[in-house]
């Protein structure tokens, strides 16, 4: 098993959409991350009715991995709903300034 097969795997186990209130809609969007040294981390979208709130699944595996390594890094990325990506797709803005900031290496950091 290749591993974007093994991300698509552990993604998919997440895959439950569920109403966690009457106003909060969950796991309906998954995702992996595998950071850099090749451990995978899952994570789901929170979406509310508010709409400013909501916490894409491609932020939340970032965020599984940051809290259960320090690591920063992202190797590689896959988020999708119901079915595998056959043609690819991107991580909307918040992602992917969020996965941009993350990622830059904490020692040229000035305060």
């Amino acid at each position: 098993m290749d591993k974007w097969e093994e991300m698509y795997n552990k993604a998919k186990k997440e895959y439950h959409r569920e109403y966690v209130s009457p106003f909060i809609l969950a796991h309906h969007v998954v995702a992996a991350v595998e950071s850099e040294d090749g451990k995978i981390f899952t994570g789901f979208c929170i979406e509310s009715a508010s709409g400013v709130m909501n916490l894409c699944a491609e932020r939340v595996a970032a965020l599984n991995m940051y809290i259960n390594t320090g690591k920063t890094k992202i190797k590689k990325l896959i988020a999708f709903r119901d079915n595998p990506p056959h043609n690819g797709g991107m991580p909307c803005g918040a992602c992917r300034e969020f996965l941009m900031q993350l990622n830059r290496n904490k020692r040229t950091w000035k305060y």
